[in-house]
């Protein structure tokens, strides 16, 4: 098999019924509620970093918890010394609610001795100008020389911020541990030009009628999306979650286009936004715009999707491209936003293109092999990730309920040049 070892783990609760989609649509007064996992197992995390605090298995188990303001919360994770460890949560304020200023959550992961294993990691509520479902991993990658490599009981700590100005209720949470089993030493394929990657969509975004979809209410029953225009609606305080299967080598664009509303609507800064994370539900990157009532567009680019945490550096939307398989789409409208007499929603269109990762002084078109994949459908990844897609070109991937998180080909891209040249167009 080309790529390396298939390492699979139990996908975000995605097989849903029409009940779930329903409660997706949102009640006509007010934003749905996220989704929680069917099945998650309720924990009580502990309080102070001398207890075990209940322990997170890896795997398809979800857990549940609350927070308050100013908590911290500790949750125990066995680690062994070959796997790297991506530990998440997602914190669930009330749709369309008010929050503090300096509220959020910080996750963080620590080994048994209280060495801290990497970065904390920050999620602010108000970063996406609203009371939205906001999601982050720690991790403990394996490499060479790396902290907390030992084996051992690591602390997994979740803490919220100060609810000053804003809901000082508790909000729930969501946890979620994954393992990646260690890389086989035996030599892949990869992509192996130098080079910058273009952050320019290899052809114009997809065009033609767009196909009615609702969105889910977060990771658990995200609407799935292959390549093409799809239309939904949002009322004000509404996320909503799409997922999209990005493989290795291939890199996701997005356009969010929001219809008009009421003529003379205030101007609400950050009013929609754009926000997407990885399969392991890290966080990837979050784009907002201005919204007056006016037709507003918010677009992304990522870098080509890899394994193993890509090409060894560039910044955090390099970081949280290093997996192939489900990539988690967001997009919201504020509860600032205020809405018309009618109660209507505002219409969304989403252009949503997969493609083969291309350099940046590549004309357009994908002209690295058919379907986008470079060298076409047996290219670097094809056989290492479960496809959302139903298209002639996914449907050979195609595993039900299974998502591909694990090693396989590192592109050896020059990413860090990718993220200049990506800051320079979102600039």
């Amino acid at each position: 098999m080309r790529g390396g070892l298939v390492v699979v783990a139990t996908a975000f609760g995605v097989l849903v019924g029409a009940a779930g989609k329903a409660e997706a649509a949102g009640a006509a007064d007010g934003p749905a509620a996220y989704r929680m996992a069917s099945g998650a197992t309720a924990v009580q995390g502990a309080g102070n970093s001398a207890d075990r605090g209940p322990e997170l298995k890896a795997g398809a188990s979800t857990y549940t918890d609350s927070i308050k303001p100013k908590e911290t919360k500790y949750y125990t994770v066995e680690l062994d010394a070959q796997s790297s460890a991506y530990v998440s949560a997602v914190a669930v304020p009330k749709a369309g609610s008010a929050m503090g200023l300096r509220d959020g959550i910080d996750v963080s992961l620590q080994a048994p001795d209280g060495t801290q294993c990497g970065t904390v990691r920050h999620r602010s509520f108000l970063s996406v100008g609203g009371a939205y479902p906001v999601a982050d991993y720690a991790e403990r990658v394996v490499k060479p020389g790396a902290a907390c490599g030992a084996p051992g009981s690591y602390r997994f700590v979740v803490e919220r911020g100060d609810a000053l100005g804003g809901d000082a209720s508790a909000v729930p949470i969501e946890l979620k541990y994954v393992a990646e089993p260690p890389q086989r030493t035996e030599s892949t394929d990869t992509l192996s030009a130098p080079g910058a990657w273009s952050s320019q969509a290899p052809s114009k975004p997809p065009q033609g009628t767009a196909e009615g979809v609702t969105g889910g209410t977060g990771f658990n029953d995200a609407a799935e999306l292959r390549s093409g225009t799809w239309r939904d609606e949002l009322r004000p305080g509404d996320t909503r979650f799409y997922r999209v299967s990005v493989d290795a080598g291939e890199q996701l664009f997005a356009d969010a286009e929001f219809g008009g509303a009421d003529k003379g609507l205030p101007m609400v800064i950050g009013g929609v936004r754009l926000g997407l994370n990885n399969a392991a539900r890290g966080f990837v990157m979050n784009k907002t715009t201005g919204y007056q009532g006016k037709p507003a567009t918010v677009s992304l680019a990522t870098p080509p999707a890899a394994y193993g945490g890509g090409a060894g550096g560039g910044g955090e939307v390099v970081r949280g491209m290093r997996f192939a398989g489900w990539y988690y789409l967001q997009v919201s409208l504020s509860p600032k936003v205020r809405q018309g007499a009618r109660g209507a929603g505002v219409p969304v269109t989403l252009r949503v293109d997969v493609a083969g990762a291309r350099k940046a002084d590549q004309g357009v078109g994908r002209s690295q092999g058919s379907g986008g994949h470079p060298g076409g459908e047996g290219g670097v990844g094809g056989e290492l990730v479960a496809s959302a897609g139903t298209g002639p070109r996914k449907e050979w991937l195609r595993t039900i309920g299974y998502v591909g998180i694990g090693t396989g080909a590192t592109l050896l891209l020059g990413l860090g040049v990718w993220t200049l040249l990506a800051r320079r167009r979102d600039g």
